[in-house]
């Protein structure tokens, strides 16, 4: 075995991006919650302890909200969002609870294993952006109640990304370093949580089979394009040519550990270089490592990172449209897009929208979750599993959603509503991740922590307890359907003529009312005998009110999709 391991070893330190470890980023970026008795000071010495009693608690190594509630001391609503949320953020599909429809997730349950790795990285503190040079300069343009003082409270959402620039703002392998150095430094407990005592050896000699083994791909993966169906235990020296028929002997957790921190370290040496040659070499278009640009610039970024993430940035009094052959891999991020209408239609597992601000955004269907953070006025169209909202201002989120919309953070003057618009494909996309169409939360907003404790900022004492502002519902009056034109619905081979999500009666109202009334007026014009110069003062005065209505409401974003791509 020794030999083996050795082998392997070297082979996995090389710089073939095949075998560089990497963290699984969706745990870190969708799996983060704000509530405090999640949040442990010393969370190896609290878990271990729990450990027995979750296992106590469970015949079958799976836990339901009920005993998930009464082992951590949280209410069952918490313990609900605690297996939705891990349901959205575990890497295998043949896992259980990942698999279970939107009525099963309870009495499925999470596994023991998974739920203490869940719970031990509710400890992590995100990158801190670097303070920004001219803080003082902008710090009376926001005023703020936050809970806590200091450079980001008196920041809008959008001074905030404006502030951290790519001199100021994490990039994408800046974070990845940082998970990984996170995973180095507690690996020691994280495999002590998945290891058991040799019998007759007690706690001094603990090892790993590999069905526990198999857990730490929550948290990291091989290859720039993950697991493609390989299971985590095939990469390792350990398990990777074990006889699916005969149990694999268990391995002794150091020498887990030894193996991981050597690829962590290689990994974090093979960040380093790359970043290195970036910065000293020519930008290129394709780069997938990049800071998110700064929010004044006019340019556009669209790349692919090769562990199946595209990313759009940048993008000013445009339009934008990618449908789902245009995408390449599961997830997209929208970054610091402005002043226009973005159009994604296509099935996603994961979507972020970050510092983005007077956009129409229309995202097709997300499978796992959605993540919208700093960003000011921006209408969201969206039909997905589930939603988190962070520290955004005057923004309305049209939601098909199946779990209750989350909010988070410092955020003023949101508002929620039903689902609006549909194009041919959509309910195409929607099974093909696993949306209900019968179940729509919309209107259920959950209210978590007003101040993030996973940021690393220092926060007063019990800030965290603060709950955030929540959102109202949108007001059946000014509820509208966004008509999606037909050449951006890509292919029209989907079979979806109307909204798949049932409309609440009194928008249901609205939305007839409407059509009447503009039924009426024009009925009334086709009617009105009037000269040709008042028909010509009528016509200019119609144009008038509807251009300010546009301005006035954000309407005329929609517009600029007839101006092409």
């Amino acid at each position: 075995m020794t030999e083996a391991t050795e082998a392997s070893t070297s082979s996995s330190l090389g710089r073939d991006p095949a075998t560089v470890v990497h963290p699984r980023r969706e745990p870190f970026e969708h799996g983060l919650l704000p509530i405090p008795r999640l949040i442990f000071s010393d969370p190896a010495q609290t878990l271990i302890s729990l450990k027995q009693k979750l296992l106590h608690l469970s015949s079958n190594h799976r836990l339901h909200s009920a005993a998930i509630s009464d082992a951590l001391q949280i209410s069952i609503e918490h313990a609900t969002l605690v297996l939705d949320t891990l349901a959205s953020v575990l890497h295998s599909d043949s896992e259980p609870l990942v698999s279970a429809k939107l009525h099963e997730i309870d009495s499925v349950g999470a596994d023991v294993h998974d739920l203490l790795l869940f719970l031990y990285i509710q400890s992590y503190k995100k990158l801190l952006p670097r303070t920004h040079k001219d803080s003082a300069a902008v710090a009376d343009v926001w005023p703020s109640n936050s809970a806590f003082d200091g450079y980001l409270s008196a920041l809008s959402p959008l001074q905030f990304v404006r502030s951290n620039s790519r001199r100021f703002t994490p990039s994408q392998a800046d974070e990845e370093a940082h998970q990984l150095s996170y995973l180095q430094k507690h690996l020691a407990n994280i495999l002590a949580l998945l290891a058991e005592p040799v019998e007759g050896e007690g706690e001094e000699s603990l090892v790993l089979t590999m069905d526990r083994f198999e857990h730490l791909g929550f948290l990291i993966h091989f290859g720039d394009k993950g697991s493609e169906g390989k299971s985590f235990s095939q990469y390792s020296p350990f398990f990777a040519n074990s006889d699916p028929d005969m149990p694999a002997v268990p391995v002794p957790a150091a020498q887990v550990h030894d193996w991981l921190l050597q690829n962590i370290a290689a990994a974090l040496e093979y960040i380093s270089e790359r970043t290195s040659s970036k910065e000293n070499g020519p930008a290129s278009a394709t780069d997938q490592d990049v800071a998110m640009t700064d929010a004044n610039t006019v340019s556009v970024k669209v790349s692919t990172n090769n562990r199946g993430a595209s990313f759009i940035e940048g993008i000013s009094k445009s339009s934008y449209t990618k449908n789902a052959s245009d995408i390449k891999g599961s997830s997209v991020k929208v970054l610091n897009c402005h002043e226009s209408a973005i159009y994604i239609l296509a099935p996603l597992r994961y979507a972020t929208v970050y510092g983005c601000s007077d956009a129409t955004i229309v995202l097709g269907a997300v499978g796992k979750a959605v993540r919208v953070e700093h960003c000011e006025r921006v209408h969201l169209i969206v039909a997905a599993k589930r939603i988190c909202i962070a520290n955004c201002r005057e923004c309305v989120f049209f939601l098909g959603v199946n779990q209750q919309p989350l909010i988070l953070g410092d955020n003023h003057k949101l508002q929620v509503a039903p689902y609006n618009t549909f194009y041919t494909q959509l309910e195409e996309h929607m099974n093909a991740v696993g949306i209900v169409s019968t179940v729509s939360r919309w209107d259920e907003p959950l209210a978590l922590g007003m101040v993030d404790p996973h940021d690393s900022l220092s926060h007063p004492a019990g800030v965290s307890d603060v709950q955030a502002e929540s959102a109202t519902h949108l007001d059946p009056d000014q509820f509208t359907n966004l008509v999606i034109p037909n050449w951006l619905g890509g292919e029209s081979t989907g079979a979806t003529k109307a909204n798949p999500f049932t409309l609440p009666d009194a928008y249901m109202a609205s939305h007839y009312k409407n059509l009447k009334n503009l039924g009426e007026i024009k009925q009334l014009l086709q009617e009105a005998s009037l000269e040709e110069s008042r028909k010509r003062e009528l016509s200019s005065a119609l144009h008038v009110y509807f251009r300010d209505w546009l301005y006035a409401s954000g309407n005329i974003r929609q517009l600029y999709c007839l101006q092409g791509d």
